[in-house]
C-alpha cells in the first residue's frame, strides 16, 4: 500500500519543526521493515562475499547481481506493476537504496542506483507508452542496463552549455545526433541510453539510444581513482539515426 507523506524540501531550515512533524525509521510500518530486512540479507549474502571481485571490475558478475536484485524487485520499486515493477512509496525506494549499502560495494552501488534512477526513471516519467511498454519491463528485471547521457566535455554541473545537437533528418524519420558525452556510469555495459542533445539550436530534448544504433560507439573503460568496479565510459555520436519515436 501506498502512503502519503508530507515531502517539505529544505523547508527545516526555515521553518520551525517539532520531532512528530519528521519522518523518520520509528514511524515505518511492517512491510517497510520485511522489505529493509529482505534487502539487507541480499546484501549481505550475495554482494558483500564477491564485493572484491565486484570491486574489480568483474562485469559479468555484477550484472549477474543486477538480475538477481531484480528477481527481488529491486530495480522496479517505483515503476507501476503493468510495466513490470512492484509500485511501492517513495520511503520503499529510500530503504533500498540504504540497505544495498549493507554490500559494502561502492562500485556495485553505482551501478544499481544508475540502474533504479537516472537509466530508467525518465522513460517511466517522460516516455510514450511504447517506450515504457519497450523498455521497462527488461530494465526492472535486469535483463537490459540503463544509463544517462548528459555531462560532455565543455558541460558537467553546467548542463544547458552541452553540445551536442539533434537535427531532423529530410524525410522527418530520423533525429541526427552528433556530439560526445563523458564519464557515463553504465556507459559500457548499457543496452539503452536516455541521452539529451541540442534540438533547432538552443532547445533541449531526450532520446532513447540502443546500444546498436548506427553511428554511435561507446569509448574505453575510464581508469578512475576509485569505483574500479563499475563502468564509467565516453559516448560517441557520429551522424547517429535515432528513431523519431525515440524522441
Amino acid at each position: 500500500m501506498k502512503s502519503k507523506i508530507n515531502q517539505s524540501g529544505g523547508s527545516f531550515l526555515v521553518q520551525s519543526f517539532y520531532g512528530s512533524s519528521i519522518y523518520s525509521r520509528e514511524k515505518f510500518n511492517q512491510e517497510h521493515l520485511d522489505i529493509e530486512q529482505m534487502i539487507k540479507d541480499f546484501s549481505r549474502k550475495r554482494i558483500f562475499p564477491n564485493k572484491h571481485k565486484v570491486d574489480n571490475y568483474d562485469k559479468e558478475l555484477s550484472l549477474k547481481l543486477i538480475q538477481e536484485a531484480g528477481e527481488l524487485g529491486l530495480l522496479g520499486i517505483e515503476v507501476p506493476e503493468e510495466y513490470g515493477g512492484i509500485d511501492l512509496d517513495l520511503t520503499t525506494s529510500a530503504i533500498n537504496l540504504e540497505a544495498i549499502t549493507y554490500g559494502y560495494s561502492f562500485s556495485f552501488l553505482a551501478t544499481f542506483t544508475v540502474q533504479t534512477g537516472i537509466g530508467l526513471l525518465p522513460i517511466l516519467w517522460f516516455g510514450t507508452k511504447k517506450q515504457k511498454e519497450k523498455y521497462l519491463y527488461k530494465l526492472v528485471s535486469g535483463e537490459i542496463i540503463g544509463a544517462y547521457g548528459l555531462t560532455e566535455p565543455s558541460a558537467g554541473s553546467d548542463a544547458l552549455s552541452a553540445k551536442t545537437k539533434a537535427v531532423l533528418s529530410k524525410d522527418g524519420k530520423h533525429y541526427i545526433l552528433n556530439g560526445e558525452k563523458i564519464f557515463i556510469t553504465n556507459g559500457g555495459w548499457a543496452d539503452v541510453f536516455t541521452v539529451f542533445a541540442q534540438v533547432d539550436g538552443n532547445k533541449f530534448s531526450a532520446f532513447i539510444v540502443d546500444r546498436d544504433t548506427p553511428g554511435f560507439e561507446i569509448g574505453p573503460e575510464e581508469n578512475k581513482m576509485g569505483i574500479k568496479g563499475s563502468s564509467t565510459t565516453p559516448l560517441i555520436f557520429s551522424n547517429a539515426k535515432i528513431p523519431v519515436s525515440n524522441l
